[in-house]
């Protein structure tokens, strides 16, 4: 009876021995700071379209307030800026409204379509004319016309206020409406869409394009081919001057850069936030 207790007794205490050893050195403290297991953590640097930013500048607050361990930085710099610095290696996402250019398609790069960005062209409040067509715009901004008696407004000199060749709209535009023809050299340019506006809101006989989320009450936007910016006349095709958001990633994104873009593009984030700041959400879009 006095070996069975002594043996009991024995085994008790190499029971407790074993969870002290457990206690200190099985198990490391978790570090105050540190993320819970299982949340969102890590840097998202993206540059490139200006024309996004009204779109992703929501996107970037409600993400990091819904992962508060997640810095989200974006910058603007231009479509082609945003492509190459993605390429380097110089940020995790680089947003563009062209496409991928030839001499960036060996890199690795993957594309997610965000959204349909539409265009339109802005003019000084004091320019009359209210609507041009196609080739109206195209003999604009390629120096043909020079002056807006010479497409029914009234003897006023056209100053050519846009984008530089970095620019993604300016690309965009390019390619929709010029159809392959150059823009003319006599032309003020701006590293915005912001600024564009800015200037031709104060220049008398300007004109330009923006994104659509960027024309408000300073400038006039003109109508194409006779129909006037909307959002359901783009969905339905009336409209033609509108190109995809795209994100790049060097290689399928992942951690919070995956998580990031998918918010981006989701429906309970597009739907409050696209149509709203001239967007059209990606999942209307005709592919």
């Amino acid at each position: 009876m006095k070996l069975s207790k002594k043996l009991l007794a024995g085994a008790l205490a190499m029971m407790l021995g074993v969870s002290l050893v457990a206690g200190c050195g099985g198990q490391k403290e978790t570090p105050k700071n540190a993320p819970a297991q299982g949340e969102l953590s890590g840097t998202v640097t993206a540059s490139g379209s200006t024309a996004l930013l009204p779109l992703l500048k929501p996107a970037q607050e409600e993400f990091q307030n819904k992962n508060p361990k997640v810095t989200v930085n974006i910058a603007g710099g231009g479509s082609f800026t945003g492509q190459n610095q993605v390429a380097a290696g110089s940020v995790t996402i680089g947003n563009s409204d062209v496409p991928l250019q030839d001499s960036l398609k060996d890199k690795g790069l993957v594309e997610t379509k965000l959204v349909g960005i539409p265009f339109v062209f802005i003019t000084n409040t004091d320019v009359s004319v209210d609507n041009l067509t196609q080739q109206q715009y195209v003999d604009i901004f390629t120096g043909k016309v020079s002056n807006w008696k010479e497409v029914g407004g009234k003897d006023q000199k056209i100053t050519i206020i846009h984008r530089a060749k970095s620019s993604g709209s300016r690309g965009a535009i390019a390619e929709i409406v010029l159809k392959g023809a150059a823009f003319t050299d006599n032309a003020v340019i701006q590293d915005s869409n912001g600024a564009v506006r800015a200037a031709i809101a104060s220049t008398p006989g300007a004109i330009g394009y923006v994104d659509a989320a960027y024309a408000d009450q300073s400038v006039k936007t003109l109508a194409y081919n006779g129909v006037k910016f909307s959002i359901n006349d783009v969905i339905d095709g009336k409209y033609p001057v509108y190109t995809f958001g795209r994100m790049f990633t060097k290689g399928e994104p992942t951690g919070a850069v995956k998580a990031f873009i998918d918010y981006a593009t989701s429906p309970e984030f597009q739907n409050v936030y696209a149509e709203k700041n001239g967007f059209v959400p990606v999942t209307k879009m005709k592919k």
